[in-house]
């Protein structure tokens, strides 16, 4: 990456901050195991890596919007279980063979991919290549297929925060994504039956294509916010730890921007 697109990243990180610093209130557990889940696991079994896979699965918010994104405009049963399968192999074989192979990248930037890949869908959903690109989108189930290999990474790099150790380290990940399929099979079921009550409702209609503008808007703040976590990642020592001392710091560097200016704007209220 070169000086001036980490200067860009920053930039844009540093604007987005208090909507970022709102999201990221709970960001040690979002982006990967808790200290109690890496001790529980130190002498775990089988059961104990399928119950994590769960609760990943049933708690990634970022996995969850995009598979709603993939079931929302489907309406044959058939055509859920083709996406589907294609999106549970890409992500079945990056989550195994990158936690083997110890393939690692920082999650962050795993995330904000994920992120993007919510973008994608609802802007497919929004018919937005044909609307406003004038093409035609890409094949959809190759392009699920794909995003499962991100969303797979993603959940390798939790993973492989665990001592997964060297004997056995097969059938851990194996029940670790048993885990997660058996997640993903709760959540796609509560998202089919509430999508298929709403269709019969002259409200979906009307409220569809909102609804793929509020996923297309959360997949963009979900991007703004592992961007801004990538940034304290790899610019830790320029914020304080303190959550107010880092509020207080946006604000001087947001207000700090306006001094190159040769008039004030006039915006900072009269004493």
């Amino acid at each position: 990456m070169t000086t001036s697109c980490i200067s860009w990243l920053r930039r844009l990180c540093v604007r987005s901050a208090p909507l970022a610093i709102a999201l990221t209130a709970d960001d040690a557990f979002a982006h990967g195991m808790s200290v109690a889940d890496q001790a529980r696991m130190l002498e775990a079994g089988y059961l104990e890596y399928l119950s994590l896979g769960a609760s990943h699965m049933l708690t990634g918010h970022d996995h969850l919007l995009f598979l709603l994104g993939v079931i929302f405009l489907l309406t044959r049963f058939g055509d859920i279980v083709r996406f589907i399968t294609a999106f549970t192999v890409g992500h079945s074989l990056t989550l195994l063979f990158a936690t083997l192979l110890k393939i690692q990248a920082d999650y962050y930037l795993v995330d904000a991919l994920i992120a993007l890949t919510v973008c994608y869908k609802a802007f497919d959903n929004l018919d937005g290549f044909r609307r406003y690109l004038e093409v035609r989108s890409p094949n959809l189930l190759w392009m699920v297929f794909g995003f499962g290999l991100i969303h797979g990474f993603g959940l390798s790099t939790r993973l492989q925060q665990l001592p997964l150790g060297d004997d056995g380290i097969v059938l851990r990940i194996l029940a670790f994504n048993v885990g997660v399929e058996l997640g993903q099979v709760i959540a796609l079921a509560g998202m089919m039956v509430l999508l298929a009550g709403w269709r019969r409702t002259p409200s979906f209609e009307k409220f569809s294509r909102a609804a793929n503008v509020g996923l297309l808007i959360a997949g963009a703040l979900l991007l703004l916010m592992q961007l801004h976590g990538y940034q304290h990642s790899t610019f830790a020592g320029e914020f304080p730890l303190n959550l107010d001392a880092h509020e207080h710091a946006h604000e001087g560097s947001a207000s700090s921007a306006l001094d190159g200016y040769p008039r004030r704007l006039g915006l900072e209220g009269k004493p």
